[in-house]
């Protein structure tokens, strides 16, 4: 596979694809292989830059299930995709081996949701020239300084990255927005962007109907959060997001590029 960097361009947006059956906001909806591919082509027409498929919910509460079942939701999906053209594929996961298996289908980037805690995917990472995009999601209510937190673990992981031979222009960080944090510490992250500047990496906006939008919102139904996940996101990129992981595309890429118009 030809090293995967992440274009530096324009505001990425990667589009979600949750092929599982209990996905916090659209569980169900694109589990099978006709649904999948065609949700992946509509967003590629939508203009997405990445695609982001997803075998396992992470919900809150969500019920582990392991990288053999993982596989089996994705693999036959993905060789579906080999029969059309699509944008960069990313993998949604914590499993080593589900990533292999996904990059020997044609997949170019790991979502970590642990932050390649394992050291194996480190390796993998490095072995196969993958894109990276590296989530803090370590439980962190009790955090004095959540920003602080972030920012020393992405120090540590991306060291460890780099050392392994991955390459800073392939990683991607994500804050982690919704994951082991309060409602102030996500709405804190999402106008913090600029303090991970200092990385070197581009950054990652996901707050895509999760609770940090509907709060605010009076908690309407996941579907009805978009004009708060735009907002969200829009304050994301400007303060240095460059990546946004959405549902909605076609709506998340609008925003997107009068956002980047504004800011060049």
């Amino acid at each position: 596979m030809t090293k995967y960097m992440f274009p530096s361009d324009k505001t990425l947006v990667m589009g979600i694809l949750n092929v599982t059956p209990d996905s916090f906001s659209d569980g169900g909806r694109w589990n099978s292989i006709e649904a999948a591919v065609s949700h992946a082509l509509q967003m590629a027409e939508d203009g997405a830059d990445i695609i982001d498929i997803g075998g396992q919910s992470t919900r809150p509460g969500y019920s582990k299930i392991g990288p053999q079942e993982e596989l089996d939701r994705l693999l036959p999906i993905l060789l579906a995709f080999k029969e059309h053209s699509l944008p960069p594929l990313s993998v949604d996961t914590f499993y080593p081996e589900v990533a292999q298996a996904a990059i020997e289908h044609g997949v170019h980037i790991i979502n970590d949701i642990t932050g390649f805690a394992d050291e194996r995917m480190i390796t993998l990472a490095a072995k196969t020239d993958a894109g990276c995009v590296v989530m803090h999601s370590e439980p962190s209510e009790a955090s004095p300084d959540i920003i602080a937190d972030i920012k020393a673990f992405f120090a540590l992981r991306l060291k460890e990255l780099i050392n392994a031979g991955v390459d800073r222009a392939s990683v991607c960080l994500d804050p982690g927005v919704g994951f082991g944090k309060t409602q102030e510490q996500n709405l804190l992250v999402l106008k913090s962007y600029a303090d991970f500047a200092e990385f070197g990496c581009i950054t990652m906006a996901a707050a895509s109907r999760k609770r940090v939008v509907g709060i605010p919102c009076g908690n309407p139904p996941f579907n009805e959060r978009l004009a708060g996940t735009l907002a969200a996101h829009t304050a994301a990129q400007i303060g240095g997001a460059r990546v946004i992981r959405a549902h909605d595309v076609k709506e998340a890429v609008q925003a997107a590029r009068v956002i980047d118009a504004l800011l060049s």
